[in-house]
């Protein structure tokens, strides 16, 4: 069974559109946990089905072991990402 905060985040996570990202930060703040970005982190790699991938670290830049699969997938979504890694609105 989920957390009610679990819940929260897949809920949040999941609301998130085709070129649409959020942070992690963001995610935390709107499930009203602010600070609890590591945890949502936590939730979005254990939960299978979600868009992961436009849910981004809070500083906006992908971490390099996520990138050869994050990048492919947020760029076909239309975001545009910088060659330091970061996510450009």
């Amino acid at each position: 069974p989920l957390t009610p905060f679990q819940g929260a985040v897949i809920a949040v996570g999941g609301a998130l559109g085709v070129g649409e990202v959020g942070t992690c930060a963001d995610v935390a703040l709107e499930v009203g946990r602010p600070g609890a970005a590591q945890a949502v982190a936590n939730v979005l790699r254990r939960v299978h089905g979600l868009p992961w991938w436009r849910v981004v670290p809070t500083g906006g830049r992908l971490y390099r072991s996520h990138e050869p699969t994050q990048r492919p997938l947020l760029e076909a979504e239309g975001v545009v990402i910088d060659p330091d890694r970061r996510v450009r609105a």
